[in-house]
C-alpha cells in the first residue's frame, strides 16, 4: 500500500505527516527549533533584532531539522519504501538566497554526512527574512509608486505591497547588502527551498505561494516584469520560472534513497505556502468559506473570479490553477469577544449565548462596528454605533450590544469576501474553526448572516494534511484531475448551524464602514 508524506516547515518546527493510500493520517513526527536544536538560539523559532522590526532565521537550522525529523521516522520503524509521493508547506513570505555554486554542493549530497554541514556555505544570506518581519516599509512605497499606486499592484499580484512580502525583503537586500545579492544564483522559498533539498535541485516556486510575493502576475501566472525590474536588476533569473502547484517536479534526491531507504521512484510535488496548503487541507470546494475565529479572526475563501482590492490578499488557487483562493485577516476577533462577555454578559459565555437568543436577526437595524486595536480590515480603530436610521449613538442594551457586536464581525467578512469576488451560491458552505466555533449560538448568527449552512471543523493538522492529499494530487494527475476525487469519502464535517431565512443589507455595513474610515 502506497504512504504519501506532507512536510511543513513552519515559524517554530518542521513536522512530518503520513497518511496511507486512503489519506487517513497513519504517523506524525516534529522537531521544535527552540527545544531540539538550541544551538541557533532562537526564541519561538526566530531571532529578533535591536530594531524590534527585522526578524530572521537561521537557514541552516532548517537543513537540520528536516534531516532530524526523517531520523525520528526511521527509528520508529517508518517504511520509507512504501512512500509514493511528497509534497510540503513553507511559511509564507521567507526567503532563502543560495550562493553561486550551491547547486553543485546541492545535488551532490553525501549520503553518509549531515546534510546541514555539506549545505551550511551554501547560503549567501545566512538569516532568512520571514513573514514576521516588517522593516520594508520604504521598500512597500518605493515598489508601489513604481507600479502606479497600491490598487495597481494589488490588480497585478493580488495584493498591495506589504512588508512581509518577498519582492520588498528582496529589494531591501538589494539595496543594503548589494554585495551578498550579486553572490545569489538563486532566490527561493521557504516552501520551494525545502522542495529543493529532497529534490537535490532547484525547486521552482509554484503559482499560489508565488502570489504572496508581491511579484507574481496571477492572472498570467508569470513574473510580472514591471515588478522585478522595480525590485532588483537581474531578479528574474535568480527566480527560475513558477509553476503549478500541482507539478512533478522530479524523483526524490539520491541523498534520501541511501539515507532513509526512500524508494527511487518516490516524487516530488511542487510544495507551496502555509495559507495554500491548508486550503487543501480543509478539502475547500467552489463556494466554501472557512472562517477561524481566533485572537484574530481570520477568512480564506474558493473564487473564480477575484477582484483584487487594496484590502486582503488573493493567491493563485494550489488544487485548481483556473480559480483563486483570498485571504483575509481581522485583529479584532476572540479579546473583542471576550471584552463583551465580560462588560455585558458578566463574564459569561452562558449569559453571552442567551443575549444572542434573547434578540433577532439583524438588531432592530442597529450595526456595532468595534475595533479595539487598529483593525487590518479596514485601517480604522474605535468603536461606532448607527441605529436603524443610519444616526450615530452613544449605546444599546446590553443584550443589543452583543449582538451588534457578533453580526458587525461577521457583516464585515461577508462585505471584504465579497468585495474580493466571493459569491453566495446554494452550495457554499461555511466551515468554522478556533475557539469561539464551539459555541453554537454564535454560529447561528455566522449561519445567518452567510445564508450557508456552518460545518464544524478541525484544522490542526491542516496545512501537514493538506499537503500529503497534494502529492496524491499530482501523482495521480494533477491539473487533469478534479482534487476532490483522490478521496475514497466525503469529509466528516459536523453540521453545526443552518440559516433561517433573513435577508441582511450588507451594501449598508459597507457604507457605514465606510463612514468611519474617512
Amino acid at each position: 500500500m502506497a504512504t504519501y508524506l506532507g512536510f511543513d516547515f513552519s515559524t517554530q518546527q518542521v513536522k512530518i505527516l503520513a497518511t496511507n493510500e486512503s489519506l487517513e493520517p497513519i504517523k506524525e513526527v516534529n522537531v521544535h527549533f527552540d527545544s531540539e536544536l538550541p544551538q541557533y538560539k532562537t526564541k519561538g523559532g526566530v531571532h529578533i533584532q535591536d530594531d524590534n522590526l527585522t526578524v530572521t532565521a537561521p537557514t541552516e537550522m532548517w537543513v537540520e531539522a528536516l534531516d532530524l525529523a526523517l531520523k525520528k521516522l526511521k527509528d520508529d520503524g517508518f517504511d520509507f519504501q512504501s512512500v509514493a509521493a511528497i509534497s510540503g508547506t513553507g511559511q509564507q513570505h521567507g526567503s532563502v538566497y543560495w550562493l553561486n555554486g550551491a547547486s553543485e554542493t546541492l545535488c551532490n549530497l553525501n549520503p553518509n554526512n549531515n546534510m546541514h554541514e555539506q549545505l551550511g556555505n551554501c547560503f549567501s544570506v545566512k538569516n532568512s527574512p520571514i513573514w514576521m518581519d516588517s522593516s520594508t516599509k520604504e521598500e512597500c512605497s518605493y515598489l508601489e509608486q513604481k507600479v502606479g499606486g497600491g490598487q495597481n499592484l494589488s490588480s497585478i499580484t493580488g495584493s498591495r505591497a506589504y512588508e512581509r512580502f518577498t519582492g520588498n525583503q528582496i529589494r531591501k537586500i538589494f539595496t543594503k547588502q548589494r554585495d551578498l545579492y550579486d553572490k545569489t544564483e538563486r532566490i527561493s522559498l521557504v516552501s520551494s527551498f525545502a522542495a529543493s533539498l529532497l529534490l537535490g535541485k532547484y525547486a521552482n516556486i509554484d503559482y499560489s505561494d508565488g502570489s504572496g510575493m508581491n511579484l507574481l502576475d496571477i492572472k498570467k501566472k508569470l513574473w510580472s516584469f514591471q515588478c522585478t525590474a522595480a525590485v532588483a536588476d537581474g531578479l528574474h533569473k535568480k527566480l527560475g520560472e513558477p509553476v503549478s502547484s500541482s507539478t512533478v517536479l522530479g524523483g526524490i534526491s539520491d541523498y534520501f534513497v541511501k539515507r532513509y531507504g526512500f524508494n527511487p521512484s518516490c516524487k516530488v510535488i511542487a510544495f507551496t505556502g502555509d495559507n495554500p496548503a491548508s486550503l487543501a487541507g480543509c478539502r475547500l470546494q467552489r463556494g466554501d468559506i472557512v472562517v477561524s475565529l481566533g485572537t484574530s479572526d481570520t477568512l480564506m475563501l474558493w473564487l473564480d473570479e477575484p477582484k483584487p482590492a487594496l484590502e486582503g490578499h488573493i493567491f493563485v488557487n494550489p488544487v485548481d490553477d483556473n480559480a483563486y483562493m483570498a485571504l483575509l485577516c481581522f485583529k479584532n476577533g476572540s479579546l473583542t469577544r471576550e471584552r463583551f462577555r465580560d462588560k455585558y454578559a458578566q463574564g459569561s459565555w452562558e449569559k453571552f449565548s442567551e443575549a444572542l437568543k434573547a434578540t433577532s436577526p439583524r438588531n432592530n437595524g442597529n450595526i456595532g462596528i468595534y475595533f479595539d486595536v487598529q483593525e487590518i480590515t479596514p485601517d480604522a480603530v474605535g468603536h461606532f454605533r448607527f441605529n436603524a436610521k443610519d444616526e450615530k449613538v452613544e449605546a444599546f442594551s446590553d443584550v443589543e450590544e452583543i449582538r451588534s457586536l457578533v453580526e458587525g464581525q461577521f457583516l464585515a467578512k461577508r462585505y471584504h469576501a465579497e468585495r474580493l469576488g466571493y459569491k453566495l451560491a446554494s452550495n457554499s458552505r461555511v466551515l468554522a474553526t478556533g475557539g469561539a466555533s464551539k459555541n453554537p449560538e454564535i454560529l447561528q448568527v455566522l449561519s445567518d448572516v452567510f445564508q450557508a449552512p456552518v460545518y464544524i471543523l478541525d484544522t490542526s493538522n491542516s496545512a501537514c494534511l493538506g499537503c500529503a492529499y497534494r502529492a496524491k494530487h499530482g501523482l495521480k494527475g494533477g491539473q487533469s484531475l478534479q482534487f476532490s476525487k483522490i478521496f475514497d469519502q466525503a469529509p466528516n464535517y459536523k453540521l453545526a448551524a443552518s440559516p433561517i431565512d433573513v435577508t441582511y443589507d450588507v451594501e449598508r455595513y459597507g457604507r457605514l464602514q465606510a463612514s468611519i474610515c474617512k
